[in-house]
């Protein structure tokens, strides 16, 4: 396990300061304000630190409201909503300055035999053929971007499929982006671990996508200025984040200042784990 992931583990790893309120901390980032994907792990881990061990999440619903503060403390407040024969739903607001920053509403469940189908595992080169972060970045990204991008996302292994949105500037695709990822270490056999992992991962790339459409960069040129506005997460199947897994990403609409992505993500054997729907604000600068 390398130094970053033990990093990103301990800031998964709340303080509990009183019954259903925890406090984390936050790790720099790309932009001036806290990474929304560590808040919505950092939420799930308040939620599911109060369910029953053997009730796995299976879905999480949230909205970004604010920017959070990298220098200050994130206070999360967990809600017992129900607790019912099959389900369990928390609900959880992280709180800085006083002020809500984010909302998070939870559900897990007790397992459960029952109808079974998916769809299709799209067709992916294998991950392992693929250049690492550290080795791609620099080729479309001015060194010192390149540096600090590889930096934040050194907790994982995220490789992409095809040449990212900054490496085709000026030029529209098809929007949609394909990227494999894993953690760069072995995690314990924790399901919520796995889960919040996949959660604060899932807010990296998902609307490439969107720029993809437009033949814009993003934020790593500034040729967008964006933010998560909210974010949703379906559970379906046992996964784990240490293993290679295919995030399929696509973007079938963007109007009015606002973007979004859609996706699914499989296991290397072509399960279905995770399907994700995300908005965001994705407007070009005024010059």
């Amino acid at each position: 396990m390398n130094q970053a992931l033990e990093s990103l583990l301990d800031l998964l790893d709340l303080e509990q300061i009183e019954e259903d309120i925890f406090r984390g901390m936050s790790r720099s980032a790309l932009v001036p304000r806290v990474f929304g994907g560590q808040v919505a792990a950092q939420a799930l881990v308040a939620a599911g630190r109060t369910v029953p061990a053997d009730r796995p999440a299976h879905s999480l619903h949230a909205y970004f409201l604010r920017a959070g503060d990298p220098g200050a403390p994130i206070v999360y407040t967990v809600d017992r909503i129900r607790d019912g024969r099959s389900f369990t739903t928390r609900r959880v607001v992280a709180v800085q300055h006083g002020q809500p920053i984010f909302h998070l509403s939870a559900s897990f469940q007790t397992h459960e035999e029952g109808l079974e189908h998916q769809t299709g595992m799209p067709s992916a080169p294998d991950p392992e053929t693929l250049p690492t972060a550290a080795e791609m970045l620099p080729r479309h990204l001015p060194a010192d971007v390149a540096e600090r991008l590889v930096e934040a996302r050194a907790a994982v292994d995220l490789r992409y499929a095809d040449v990212p949105p900054w490496g085709t500037v000026g030029q529209p695709r098809e929007p949609r982006s394909q990227v494999w990822f894993r953690t760069n270490g072995k995690l314990a056999d924790h399901p919520l671990l796995h889960v919040c992992l996949a959660t604060y991962v899932s807010d990296m790339t998902l609307l490439d996508s969107v720029l993809l459409a437009h033949g814009r960069g993003g934020w790593a040129v500034g040729d967008v200025v964006g933010a998560s506005l909210d974010h949703a997460m379906w559970f379906h199947r046992p996964f784990r984040a240490d293993e290679w897994l295919l995030y399929d990403q696509e973007s079938p609409s963007a109007s009015g200042g606002r973007g979004l992505g859609q996706a699914r993500i499989w296991t290397q054997d072509g399960q279905l784990a995770v399907t994700v729907i995300q908005e965001g604000v994705v407007r070009v600068p005024r010059g």
